[in-house]
C-alpha cells in the first residue's frame, strides 16, 4: 500500500541519562538503562505534573510553564535513576542522608532532589538572564541608544550559552550523555519517517529534530530577546525584576514555538527551527548501536509505535523488516545526507 504523508508527530519525547534515555509518551515514561554489567535495565512508570488534570495545562502559553516544571522534575527524577547503577555500594547512606530522612518521614531524597532542582533553576537564573544585564550595564557610559544596549545583551547571554554548551561537550561524561541524547532523537526520526524500529533503521536516520529541548532552549534566549528589546524601564531593579518576572512568560512562548514546529513543516517553520537544530549538532553525537539498542527498549516500553505506522503512514508492519541488514552504500549516502539537514 502506498504511504501517506505523515501530518502529525509522534508525541513522544525524552532524554538522555546516565548510560541510557528516558522516553515519555503522555502520563507513561520508561528509563533504559545499560548496567555496568552490560545488561538492559528497563523501569516504566507513570508521571503526573504539578498541574495534573488542570485546564491550565491545556490553555496555550500558560501550559508551557507547568510543561517546563514537569520536565525538569521528571528529567531529575531519570537522572537520579540512572545514576544509581554506578554508585559506590561502599558509599552506603550519609549523615545527611539519615537527617533528611528522619525530619521528612521518609522523604529525604525527594526533598534533596527538589532542593537540587530550585538551586539549579537559580543559578540558571542567574548565568543566563542576570549576567547578561549587568556586563551590559557597564557599557551604559559608552553606549546612550537603549534600543542598541538591549541588541547587545541579548548577544552576550546567547554567547553565554554557547560558551556553556561548548564547554561542557569537551567532557568525556557529557560526551557520551550526547551520544544518547542522538540515539534518542534517531530512534524518534525514524517512527515518524515510518521506518520500523530496528537498530539497521535507527542508525541511518537523523540526530536532528525540531521537537529537541536544545531548540526549546534557543527559543528561549531569542523569545527574551524580543521582550526585554519592547519592555524597558529606567530604574535598575525594576529592570531585574522584570527579567526574572517575564521567565514564565518566555517558557510559554518558547513552548508553543517548538509545539508548532514539531507539528508543521512550512518554511517559516523551517527557518525558525534552523538555529536551534544547528545548535544540536553541538548538545547531540553519533551513537554507536549499543547506545541505539537501549533507546529502542525504551521507546517500545511506553509507545506502541507499529500502531502509529499503520495509522500515520498506511501499512502494516511485516515481521520479516524487523531483520537487521549491513548498511548499502546507497543507505551509507542517505544517512550522510540527513545528518546534513
Amino acid at each position: 500500500m502506498k504511504k501517506k504523508k505523515c501530518s502529525r508527530s509522534s508525541g513522544i519525547g525524552g532524554q538522555a541519562v546516565l548510560e541510557g534515555v528516558m522516553m515519555r509518551n503522555k502520563d507513561d515514561y520508561a528509563v533504559a538503562v545499560r548496567k555496568p554489567n552490560g545488561e538492559i535495565e528497563v523501569e516504566v512508570d507513570v508521571f503526573h505534573g504539578c498541574m495534573h488534570g488542570s485546564r491550565l495545562t491545556r490553555m496555550p502559553f500558560i501550559r508551557g510553564v507547568f510543561n517546563f516544571i514537569d520536565s525538569l522534575r521528571l528529567g531529575m527524577r531519570t537522572l537520579n535513576y540512572s545514576a544509581s547503577f554506578y554508585e559506590d555500594d561502599e558509599t552506603g547512606e550519609t549523615k545527611l542522608d539519615k537527617a533528611l530522612d528522619k525530619v521528612s518521614g521518609g522523604r529525604g531524597e525527594g526533598i534533596l532532589m527538589a532542593v537540587t532542582t530550585v538551586f539549579s533553576v537559580v543559578i540558571a537564573v542567574g548565568v543566563f538572564i542576570l549576567l547578561p544585564y549587568f556586563i551590559t550595564s557597564l557599557l551604559n557610559e559608552y553606549v546612550r541608544n537603549a534600543s542598541l544596549l538591549a541588541i547587545i545583551e541579548g548577544a552576550i547571554r546567547i554567547l553565554i550559552f554557547l560558551a556553556y554548551v561548548v564547554g561542557i561537550s569537551l567532557m568525556k561524561d557529557i560526551h557520551r550523555l550526547y551520544q544518547y541524547h542522538g540515539a534518542e532523537h534517531k530512534c524518534i526520526n525514524c517512527i515518524e519517517k515510518g521506518r520500523p524500529l530496528t537498530v539497521h533503521n535507527v542508525m541511518r536516520s537523523s540526530r536532528i529534530h525540531k521537537r529537541c529541548g536544545t531548540s526549546f532552549l534557543f527559543f528561549v534566549m531569542f523569545v527574551s530577546i524580543i521582550l526585554f528589546f519592547f519592555i524597558r524601564v529606567e530604574n535598575p531593579a525594576v529592570k531585574i525584576l522584570l527579567r526574572i518576572a517575564l521567565i514564565p512568560v518566555i517558557a510559554g512562548i518558547s513552548y508553543e514555538i517548538i509545539r508548532l514546529a514539531g507539528r508543521t513543516d512550512n518554511i517559516f517553520v523551517r527557518i525558525i527551527s534552523a538555529p536551534g537544530m544547528m545548535l544540536q549538532r553541538l548538545t547531540t553525537k553519533e551513537p554507536d548501536e549499543s547506545m541505539v539498542e537501549v533507546a529502542m527498549k525504551s521507546v517500545e516500553a511506553v509507545f506502541d509505535w507499529k500502531v502509529y505506522i499503520e495509522n500515520t503512514f498506511g501499512y502494516e508492519i511485516d515481521e520479516s523488516w524487523m531483520v537487521d541488514e549491513p548498511y548499502t552504500d546507497e543507505e551509507d549516502a542517505e544517512n550522510e545526507s540527513e545528518k546534513e539537514k
